[in-house]
């Protein structure tokens, strides 16, 4: 066995985040609207405090789609820098976990008028998103990695 790069084909572009960021932001936000549907259906008001206004408006529907889509392809685009880099699969995966824990501060973090069950609800898409979005993203950055290899058969032929 030698250790073999992977062709250069192989090896992950910003195109490839950028799909990968359509892909998962995609199915991020088809859930995080689902999720929406429901809650909508069993009574949750989704009304928050926005900033500047002191009164409390209702989240719109397609917020929850755009918002997980625009989240992805901004992750794609920022974890692009750490493509080649020794460690970007981790890094990937670290930062962007702690930027999704930094999100629910949007949701947790309300005035006392705002209703609990609007910001538990609400936590919801930004778990989806981190779910499908961040560790894909950081599986394709990973792959950039130097040092990956693959162990391929040598293909030596015996002589007589």
């Amino acid at each position: 066995m030698t250790p073999v790069g992977p062709p250069a084909s192989a090896v992950p572009t910003l195109r490839d985040l950028v799909y990968a960021g359509v892909v998962t932001g995609s199915w991020a936000a088809l859930l995080s609207l689902i999720v929406y549907g429901f809650a909508r259906l069993i009574g949750v008001p989704f009304e928050v405090a926005v900033p500047g206004s002191s009164d409390l408006q209702q989240v719109p529907w397609f917020v929850l789609l755009l918002a997980p889509l625009a989240a992805a392809l901004i992750g794609a685009l920022l974890a692009s820098l750490a493509l080649g880099r020794a460690h970007a699969q981790r890094l990937v995966f670290w930062i962007g976990t702690a930027i999704a824990v930094a999100s629910l501060a949007s949701p947790l973090i309300q005035p006392a008028d705002v209703e609990w069950s609007s910001r538990l609800w609400l936590v919801i898409p930004h778990a989806i998103t981190w779910f499908l979005v961040v560790p894909q993203i950081a599986r394709i950055v990973g792959d950039s990695q130097p040092g990956n290899f693959v162990l391929q058969p040598t293909g030596e032929a015996s002589s007589s």
